[in-house]
């Protein structure tokens, strides 16, 4: 049968980016893949990166306030919790990346599903700002856009897209039922 899939359309954002991002992990003890679809930043090629991470909770009741902390179920100093995605650059006013080996997952209890990706203004200085917010989110100011993470039920998903100066296809078929 196919892998997991979850996917999180950017909803609520006061900035204007738009976008997905795609999770797919093909077992519980398998590292957890993301590609990162996003439009709508500053078309400058030279600023600086933005921080992306899972946060706690999916309430989007209050916009991107509303979603918690980072989503640190071990309690461990930042940047090694499941919930940090590290720095991306936009090129171009977009962001195109695949990510593997993930430290978080879709499954047991410490699944990132109904949880929410949160795009941070600023980049996340990995624990190294030698203050208490640096070791548990890394400085990484204030939260431009975020969208609650759930599954994708879709029949037929495919995404393709140029990252990291590699070709990636990603696609996801439901098994065709027999009639």
């Amino acid at each position: 049968s196919a892998p997991p899939r979850a996917v999180c359309l950017s909803s609520h954002t006061a900035a204007k980016l738009s976008g997905q991002v795609l999770f797919r992990q093909y077992y519980s003890y398998g590292r957890l893949e993301a590609i990162f679809y996003l439009d709508g930043f500053p078309l400058d090629n030279n600023q600086s990166g933005r921080a992306i991470h899972i946060h706690e909770l999916g309430d989007l009741s209050k916009g991107c306030d509303s979603t918690g902390g980072h989503y640190n179920p071990f309690r461990v100093n930042h940047p090694r919790h499941p919930g940090d995605f590290g720095n991306f650059f936009p090129k171009e006013g977009k962001i195109r990346k695949y990510k593997t080996n993930l430290f978080a997952t879709m499954f047991g209890p410490y699944s990132i599903t109904g949880r929410s990706v949160v795009i941070h203004e600023q980049e996340d200085d990995m624990g190294k700002g030698n203050n208490k917010a640096s070791l548990e989110n890394g400085n990484a100011g204030k939260r431009l856009a975020c969208c609650v993470i759930g599954i994708s039920i879709a029949k037929s998903q495919c995404l393709h897209l140029k990252a990291d100066s590699k070709e990636i296809f990603i696609c996801h078929h439901s098994p065709a039922k027999n009639p």
